[in-house]
């Protein structure tokens, strides 16, 4: 990774930060915590993939239609997330599939 690869990275995660400060109050908590969520039990590919865009630009949609933020993706924000993320490895399966090795070797 370059120096302008990083410089160029910056400036795509503040934009991104931008257009989240400019959703409505509601819209942004919820992406808040689900980006919390997303960042601790979240997909490996996580920084390099459009996970967290896609979410803002269905956030500008569902206020620009009106709809509240809990009508997008119901009560269960964590539900929501783990169904983003249901088929693509994550940090927390990559530490059980280490647990489970060790354990596996412990016992030969």
């Amino acid at each position: 990774m370059g120096f302008q690869d990083i410089i160029e990275g910056k400036r795509q995660w503040r934009e991104h930060v931008a257009r989240v400060k400019a959703l409505p109050p509601d819209y942004r908590i919820v992406y808040e915590e689900m980006q919390k969520y997303l960042f601790k039990v979240g997909p490996v590919d996580l920084a390099e993939g459009n996970l967290l865009q896609g979410i803002v630009d269905f956030f500008e949609e569902g206020a620009a239609s009106g709809k509240g933020v809990l009508e997008l993706i119901g009560t269960d924000v964590a539900a929501f997330c783990d169904g983003l993320i249901k088929d693509s490895p994550t940090y927390a399966d990559i530490y059980q599939e280490s647990l489970r090795k060790k354990k596996a070797g412990d016992e030969k």
